[in-house]
């Protein structure tokens, strides 16, 4: 326990709440993963599988971090996986958000051409998007960086007269 305190920059017991929260978010897309190329339930190779996946995806989340780490220019290892964990759960609750919004203005695939829905679609999940990186950001205490990263982004995109 002491090992991997020291390798994360974990200094008070709760960091440790997001290495445990990663292993579990890691083993449980393997789970999803293997699923996807398996439709059997339970089966000894499913589980295999599983463990290959969870090796693989851990094996380059860690590579990711190391690059990304210099980058970011953040404080500690622990919150590269508290920012991971973000965009994990921002890119799901986006669709999660944005798919009853769509049904609420009445755009459907029947009523619009499959093309135009998609993009609709799209354009909706990324709006909503944005707004929630910077919201859960804050609630995994990491809204500076976030704010940062969107301040960014929108200025990427043409929207600089905006923020400042």
């Amino acid at each position: 326990m002491e090992k991997l305190k020291e390798r994360w920059d974990i200094k008070q017991n709760w960091q440790l709440l997001f290495p445990f929260l990663g292993i579990v978010v890691l083993g449980y897309s393997s789970y999803k993963l293997s699923f996807l190329f398996l439709k059997e339930t339970n089966s000894t190779f499913n589980i295999l599988l599983s463990g290959v996946f969870f090796f693989l995806l851990l094996k380059s989340t860690l590579f990711i971090i190391n690059k990304l780490e210099k980058k970011w220019q953040v404080n500690y290892k622990w919150e590269m996986i508290s920012i991971f964990l973000v965009f994990a759960v921002t890119g799901s609750s986006s669709l999660f958000v944005s798919r009853p919004i769509i049904k609420w203005i009445g755009i459907t695939k029947e009523n619009l051409n499959p093309l135009l829905y998609w993009v609709l679609y799209i354009i909706i999940g990324f709006v909503f998007y944005q707004i929630l990186l910077v919201l859960i950001g804050w609630l995994f205490g990491q809204f500076q960086f976030f704010w940062n990263f969107e301040k960014k982004m929108l200025c990427r995109l043409g929207f600089k007269r905006f923020i400042d």
